[in-house]
């Protein structure tokens, strides 16, 4: 059973950071959209927690795989992936996530692009998707690191209650930073 402050038996919460980019895979580009989920979890975070990254190509079968193992082996409550949201033939992203989440929450996406929308008028082509597994919350974001810090805004006071709703580990935010809504 997991403890007040996130963990259970001690050990930190883990959470799942999968960069979705076939150059950043190669070593072509910088991977900034992992580094700016971290920074950004690191902020609001008070919970003990440790990250699970991977940067991979996008490929739909090993997104999948990428996203079944962090939850079903590795245990992460929450996997944010960055990258690969957009219309382009090769961002393939909420396609890998749709095939392995069992609910999904549409309200994340639809707020993530809400969110976006006043700043940059390609905001609506944007596909993001969220949804269950298991006890683990998957939420696609954009690759900008802008719009990952934007999009986990607007949906972040929800994380913690999702994540209790779905047997996971209690997680506590800086009310400074993001006040947590839990109204169950």
């Amino acid at each position: 059973m997991d403890d007040k402050d996130g963990s259970s038996e001690g050990r930190p919460v883990r959470i799942g950071i999968v960069s979705v980019s076939d150059r950043a895979s190669r070593g072509e580009y910088e991977d900034r959209g992992g580094p700016a989920v971290l920074d950004y979890l690191g902020e609001v975070l008070v919970t003990p927690w440790e990250a699970e990254t991977r940067v991979i190509p996008d490929e739909v079968e090993l997104i999948r795989a990428t996203l079944v193992e962090l939850v079903d082996d590795a245990g992460c409550c929450l996997v944010i992936t960055t990258g690969g949201t957009g219309p382009a033939p090769r961002d393939v992203t909420p396609e890998a996530t749709a095939g392995v989440i069992e609910k999904e929450l549409a309200g994340f996406g639809e707020a993530m692009r809400a969110v976006s929308r006043p700043h940059v008028p390609t905001a609506i082509l944007s596909r993001q998707v969220a949804g269950v597994r298991g006890r683990g919350l998957i939420i696609n974001l954009p690759g900008s690191p802008k719009a990952v810090r934007e999009c986990l805004d607007a949906v972040f006071a929800a994380v913690p209650d999702c994540v209790d709703l779905i047997g996971g580990p209690y997680l506590e935010t800086d009310r400074e930073r993001v006040k947590a809504y839990r109204p169950h």
